[in-house]
Formats: structure tokens, sequence, C-alpha cells
């Protein structure tokens, strides 16, 4: 047993509260050594935002509860009282790397990957052409990014073929309507509202039994109303490797059926057709966006053909796309971080196993990386727990021999931020702005109510509160307008997300 543990308990700072950072937190408490009592160890996670969660609050679509169901877990950890989380402070301007050092015996950083990656090709600095990443911001109520986002094409681009397209894609195409039983941010609702968009078009470049996306995500498609689906025959392409992938993977199997029974259908209701169409296009690999007075007004492709190995190789054949919209979402990327090295090219912190290394390559005492910053923006949501557990193997093997923190008291981290005058947030506090988000989608009365009134409390205001293809519909047989009205009246609100910074932090640090 470690002096140290006799002592005072092995203080642990976690940069980051999403789910790498919970994990990593539940994992170190969860581990062999606390369990027997020969480690005690005191864990504060701390995070850039005034709320937790990371991801799961700031990058997953707002209609998937199934997936956001993850914040429940989430929120049983934290909810504990083991584990202390301190919001609302920014890593490298609140406090350095320097700073940690002298308050843990050892730093963990979880800070994943928000950044959209770079495409490299002619015209993507166009009006109208975006990153994916950027719009997952805008479109989950992320407090740094501007409240408003220019929605005024009405045919779309959306490059990728992986979950976060497939959510980009259904925001764009599905009706504001049906997004009111979500924590959709309520200026968020008002311009996708007002979107007069009619056609997305997803590309990828690769074939159907390529595709990086899930199954669930595929079928989140299909539920959208009055929103068709539209695949091309001549997409359809599929190789030696194709098809053994098809054969031993029933994740691939499951996809790959799916959108051929879709290609295979004849439209249900031919006769009304949806007022949106959502297009999947495969083996297409973007080499300009094009424009007009500086606006995007369309998107060169070069067609690609499976090479045997389910690798895609170019044909020499173009093809161009009207649009007025790009939004690339072929990928995240990294932040570079204050004190720490970075790799350029993968967008992590050099690592190995989690050991933050030096220019030098030499592992740094006391300094890990886990989640997407560790391993780069690859894998699912759940793939971080694995990740975690090795990074914190490293830490408990490393932690008799770390330099030991010169102020471990618990409080003395908390008086520093406040001689420094941040306004740290709470796990109290979260609590609080739960609450209050839940209470505003209650107080929800919908625009097709009579004597709708604005959800009020807190002052939220603008945040708080086809084309050859076949075609598989969504649109019911007859929807009349009054059923459809009555339908909105009675809508029940999740919550609508607080958006921000300043009325999250004066919600969490309100005292009763």
């Amino acid at each position: 047993m470690s002096n140290l543990a006799t002592t005072r308990p092995f203080r642990v700072a976690i940069i980051g509260a999403g789910p790498a950072g919970v994990y990593a937190a539940d994992i170190l408490t969860k581990s062999q050594e606390v369990r027997d009592g020969h480690l005690e160890v005191s864990i504060d996670l701390f995070e850039a935002h005034p709320a937790p969660y990371g991801l799961i609050r700031y990058g997953v679509a707002p209609d998937h509860p199934r997936i956001k169901g993850i914040v429940g877990a989430l929120h049983k950890v934290l909810d504990r009282g083991d584990i202390r989380f301190l919001g609302n402070v920014t890593y490298g301007r609140d406090l350095t790397l320097s700073d940690f050092r002298e308050f843990y015996d050892a730093v963990i950083f979880s800070t994943g990957a928000i950044k959209d990656a770079a495409l490299q090709i002619p015209g993507v600095e166009l009006e109208g052409s975006f990153g994916g990443a950027d719009f997952v911001s805008w479109y989950d109520g992320h407090p740094d990014v501007p409240r408003e986002w220019p929605l005024e094409a009405k045919e779309i681009a959306v490059l990728g073929n992986g979950n976060v397209a497939l959510d980009v894609a259904r925001m764009l195409s599905k009706h504001a309507d049906d997004l009111l039983v979500t924590e959709i941010p309520d200026n968020v609702y008002q311009r996708l509202k007002t979107s007069p968009v009619t056609d997305v078009h997803i590309f990828g470049r690769r074939g159907p039994a390529q595709v990086k996306f899930t199954p669930l995500e595929l079928r989140e498609l299909s539920h959208s109303k009055d929103v068709d689906i539209v695949l091309y025959p001549e997409d359809f392409e599929f190789d030696a490797a194709s098809d053994e992938a098809v054969r031993t993977n029933n994740q691939i199997k499951t996809m790959v059926n799916t959108l051929t029974n879709w290609l295979a259908e004849e439209p249900e209701h031919a006769q009304h057709p949806a007022s949106r169409r959502l297009h999947l296009h495969f083996l297409h690999s973007p080499v300009e966006i094009t424009g007009t007075d500086g606006k995007v007004s369309g998107i060169t492709f070069e067609r690609m053909e499976l090479d045997g190995t389910g690798r895609a190789r170019g044909t020499g054949s173009f093809v161009e796309y009207p649009v007025q919209a790009v939004s690339r979402a072929i990928g995240y990327f990294g932040s570079e971080l204050p004190e720490v090295g970075f790799d350029e090219q993968r967008g992590v912190i050099p690592n190995e196993g989690g050991r933050v290394l030096d220019a030098d390559g030499t592992a740094v005492p006391g300094v890990y990386a886990t989640g997407w910053i560790k391993r780069g923006p690859v894998g699912l949501i759940g793939s971080t727990k694995g990740d975690a557990l090795e990074t914190i193997g490293y830490l408990l093997e490393d932690r008799l021999n770390l330099p030991k923190a010169q102020h471990p008291d618990e409080q003395a981290i908390v008086d520093l931020l406040e001689s420094r005058g941040v306004e740290y947030t709470t796990w109290e506090g979260w609590l609080a702005l739960d609450a209050h988000e839940t209470a505003l989608g209650a107080a929800f009365v919908s625009d097709a109510a009579p004597g709708r009134k604005a959800a009020d409390d807190g002052g939220t205001g603008d945040g708080g509160t086809g084309d050859g293809g076949t075609a598989a519909s969504n649109t019911a047989a007859s929807d009349p307008a009054a059923e459809d009205a009555a339908q909105r009246a009675a809508v029940i609100r999740q919550r609508i997300k607080v958006v921000p910074r300043e009325e999250m932090v004066h919600i969490s640090r309100r005292r009763s």
C-alpha cells in the first residue's frame, strides 16, 4: 500500500465531461485497487460548457431519444456523489496544465473532437458550403455558435456516409413540427420551420455495403413524415469484398437488405407524393463545388467503382448536381490544446495507450488521454468504455511513481477558481438547469392551439425555450389539415433546451 493512500486521496482531474470523461471516472472509482481499499480517489470532472454530457448534449440529433438514453446511465454515475462536476471551466483560459499539475496527482484529457475534418476540393470556401459539425452544433443549441443558420436552399448536398451525415440530412429534410416532441431549441425550430428545402442529397464515395452508419440510423430515415426516400439502381454495385461483408457481418447485411428493399419498393402512395425528398447516392466522390457570384450553385462528382476489395476507384466519368448548399459531414477532427502535444495529421494528443507523450516520444508523468482526443473520432459512443479502461489501467500502474500534487485539498481548486472570477457550475446546478428545461417543455403550447402563449420563465428568448430514382414513400394516404393541427396542438415536448451560456450559468448558480 502506498504512503499516499494512507495519508490522503489520490487526486485526479478529468478534462471533458462527455461520455469518455464520465466512463473514465466511473471505471477508476470501480477499479480493483479502490474496491480492495488500497487506493482512495478524489475525482473532479471539468467541462467547458455549463452542462455535462459533451457529445450527447451537443453532438447527437435531438430526434434520437434512444441514443440519448445513454444520458440516463451517465446521470446515474454523476448523481452518486463520488465524482465532483465543475462546469463552465475552460482549459487553457481559466485553468492551465501547470495549474492542474499543482492541484492533482494525475490529469486525464477527454476533450473529444468537435471540428470538421477538412475537405480539400475547389469551391469549398463558397458561400453556402458549410461544415456538418457546425450545423450539428447549431441545431443542438451549442452556446458558443451563432443563433441563426442560413436555410435558403431548396436543394442541398450532404457529403458523407456516416451517422453524422444521416443526422444532418434527416434534420434538413424533416418537417420542423415533427421535431417538437424533442428537446430542440426554440430558435432552431423556428428557423427550420421556414426552410424552403425540397430535396436533400446524401453522397458517399463507396457502395451500399461500405457505408459507415448503423442500422438504427438508417431506419430512422424512414420515420420522417412527408419525406420520400429516393435511391438509384446504378449506385447498387457489389464486388467480392461486398458480398463477403454481407455474408459475414449481420449489421452490414441488415443495412444492405434495407437499402435494396427500399430500392425495389414501388411508391406506396404515388398519387400523393411527399413534399420533400431524401436522395441516397453511392459511388460518388466530390471533385468541385461550383458557384455563381460567390455562392454555391452546384457540385461535381466523379463516378466511382469498386475494385474487388471494397475500395473505390475513379471511372473518369463526371456528373454535376444543381444544389444551393453543401454540408460537409466527412468526419470530425480534434483541436490542439495548450501545453500538450498535438498530432496534426490525426487530430489527437500523441499518446501510447493513453499515456500522453512529449515531443521526444517520452511519456509525460501524470498526464493521460482518453476518447476521441486519444484515438481519433472513430467508433460509436460505447467504444469509449474500452478506451477509458486502457487509460485507467495505465494510470493505476503508474500511480506510485507520479509527481504528487502540491495543493491536493479539494477546496483548494475551488478557491483558485473563485479567486479568478470563474463562474463555475456544479452537479446541483445542472439538476436545476435540467429541471428548468423540462419545465419549459411542459409549459409549451403549440402554435396550433387556440390562445397559444410562449413558454415563459427565464427569458430564454431566442435560445431557451425527384429525378429518376425509385422512391420509398413515407407519405400517409390522407392527412387532413384539421387533424394535423389537432395533433400539433396536443404535442408534449421533452424539454426546451436553454442556449445562451450566460443564462445557463445564471440558472445553474441561482440559489434557492
